[in-house]
């Protein structure tokens, strides 16, 4: 649960980030030619306040110019992390200096980059790194790939995969091949797995894609429960 719970405008951009990295830099990518903006990773971005929408709060609640700015600046120094997949999720909350960091991280190699990235960034005084790394499961590791074949290798949601179903086709099986390195690339419906349990994150075009992806996840053996908090593009 996250402490700081009134989001910011930028709240909840819940976009897959191209894991190689730099290319982030630049704006206006896009994912499968869905004009999807990749810049913003699957990050619940929120800053401390009140616990009201940004939607109803007044004015004198919403953040200030320079703490929207130093928002930007910790979710850039996020968003270039070069190893950041589609199995991963990070949210993080920023409160007077101090940023806490929260998620699952599919290796722990992450945890560390994530906490190190935010110690270089100049007004950042203290990092609670409170990331979640996933147990090491050979069952969860067949659950993360077969639903990662089954959403990007449909015939609806294949758009989404930046190298359509053939290029997320080789990706599952360089994943099975290689358990521990997960595909890289601009995937924007993120698979978070911990025993059995099934988390999908990220942003698709509408709402029957969204429906789509659930069931593509339901329907693998040994999967206990799909919480879908996929958000539609408006």
């Amino acid at each position: 649960m996250i402490l700081a719970t009134r989001r910011t405008p930028a709240a909840m951009l819940a976009l897959a980030l191209m894991a190689g990295g730099p290319g982030l830099e630049g704006k206006g990518l896009e994912a499968g030619g869905l004009g999807l903006d990749v810049r913003s990773a699957v990050l619940d971005v929120r800053s401390a306040g009140t616990s009201v929408p940004a939607s109803q709060a007044s004015p004198a609640s919403q953040p200030t110019p320079d703490e929207k700015r130093r928002i930007d600046d910790i979710r850039m120094a996020l968003e270039r992390l070069p190893y950041y997949g589609v199995f991963d999720y990070l949210s993080f909350s920023y409160d007077r200096g101090t940023v806490t960091l929260r998620g699952l991280a599919y290796r722990d190699t992450l945890k560390t980059d994530a906490e190190e990235a935010l110690k270089r960034v100049p007004f950042v005084e203290k990092v609670v790194n409170e990331i979640e790394v996933a147990p090491g499961s050979i069952n969860d590791d067949r659950i993360r790939r077969t639903i990662f074949y089954n959403i990007y290798t449909d015939d609806f949601l294949s758009r989404y995969a930046p190298g359509g179903p053939r290029g997320a086709y080789i990706d599952a099986l360089e994943f099975a091949r290689y358990p521990g390195i997960q595909p890289l690339g601009n995937y924007p419906i993120h698979i978070v797995v911990k025993n059995g349990r099934v988390t999908l994150m990220g942003l698709v075009g509408n709402a029957a894609d969204k429906q789509i992806a659930e069931v593509r996840a339901r329907e693998v053996n040994g999967v206990f429960a799909v919480e879908n908090e996929l958000m539609v593009e408006k």
